[in-house]
């Protein structure tokens, strides 16, 4: 799907994925957006982001900066708020829905603020579509692992919200309705790569809940890749799921250490977390497919499903569980996607006063 002349919306659009949604699009990778619109709550992220912008560009990043004075906006407002909700989305034709309650323990004890954002949010941008006959084409939610046989308030709201996405396809028939699902993105805020950083800065120790405990990885380039592929080639109802390695998160620890001695402290699991994470449940692996480099669950409702012959391309759930990368692989991981400072400390090391990029995930 080509975006030229189009209008874009990304709720949550001040997150870490929503800025970087913001960056691509504003480079014409997907054609020349008429209008991109961020909306969110946060009055202050706005304000941060809106002044990236008005700094004087470095020669390559021209094209990025000349795009936003002229097609980038902002609107204050919350997905919880059906009539500002509205009036956002009566502008657009494509809708990137990533505003979201994310932190595992925030959402455990604060159960209904993530029904009321995760699930009544996504039910209110359904909504305003179908009851106003809003001429969107395409809406693509942001999902999680940990929406795949959930065990927290976090992945048990994110869960419905994928099957309320899935289902809009029955009552909004000229609107794409898709999900895109994945796990941690690396060094996103709240994420336990800055977290490993910092404690490191400070001289220890570093805290890993469990010894045995491990996760998915992937970078913030990864997620909108996989963003933009469900865009390009989705069809109704589909959940895109990358193909990405997974790692002890003991070893994410001693990649960041890169040979260097520290005291890690096993603090134990926190309320609601996962030792393991999986991207396909058992149960889903039957409507599984490929497509390139990722996984597609097709939709649960039958009536929604394209064809009933497609080939499953897994026989077992696909979980972290099976880890792909040790220490090595890891650090060369770490060192590839991480920002100039984050890979500064990858390789030696933050001095005192330093500071670390990162963005907002899981």
């Amino acid at each position: 799907m080509d975006l030229d002349g189009k209008c874009v919306v990304i709720t949550g659009g001040t997150g870490s994925l929503g800025g970087d949604l913001v960056h691509r699009l504003l480079s014409g990778e997907l054609g020349q957006p008429r209008r991109i619109i961020v909306f969110s709550r946060d009055e202050a992220k706005q304000h941060y982001m809106r002044l990236k912008y008005l700094q004087r560009p470095v020669a390559t990043e021209e094209i990025i900066y000349e795009n936003s004075q002229r097609i980038l906006a902002f609107r204050i407002g919350d997905v919880r708020d059906y009539s500002a909700l509205l009036q956002v989305v009566r502008e657009a034709d494509v809708v990137f829905h990533a505003a979201a309650l994310k932190q595992v323990p925030t959402c455990e004890y604060f159960p209904y603020e993530a029904v009321l954002t995760n699930v009544t949010g996504t039910h209110n941008l359904i909504r305003a579509i179908r009851e106003n006959r809003l001429a969107v084409q395409t809406v693509i939610g942001v999902s999680t692992d940990k929406a795949c046989k959930p065990v927290n308030v976090m992945g048990m709201t994110k869960a419905l919200q994928e099957r309320i996405l899935v289902n809009a396809n029955q009552g909004c028939r000229e609107t794409r309705f898709m999900c895109v699902r994945y796990g941690n993105v690396i060094a996103s805020r709240g994420s336990v790569v800055p977290l490993f950083l910092e404690q490191i800065r400070l001289g220890g120790p570093i805290t890993v809940t469990l010894k045995e405990m491990t996760r998915f990885l992937l970078s913030l380039e990864q997620a909108v890749d996989t963003v933009f592929a469900a865009l390009r080639g989705g069809l109704a109802g589909d959940t895109y799921v990358p193909k990405i390695p997974s790692a002890l998160v003991l070893d994410v620890a001693l990649a960041l250490l890169n040979g260097r001695t520290m005291p890690i402290v096993y603090s134990g699991i926190r309320p609601g977390e996962k030792i393991h994470e999986i991207l396909v449940s058992e149960e889903e692996c039957c409507r599984t497919i490929e497509r390139g480099n990722y996984f597609v669950i097709r939709p649960i409702l039958p009536e929604l499903r394209s064809s009933t012959n497609e080939r499953p391309a897994l026989k077992c759930e696909y979980s972290s569980q099976e880890t792909t990368l040790g220490p090595d692989g890891v650090r060369k991981l770490l060192a590839t996607h991480l920002g100039d400072d984050l890979r500064r400390a990858a390789q030696g090391g933050l001095p005192a006063g330093d500071s670390y990029s990162g963005g907002g995930n899981d």
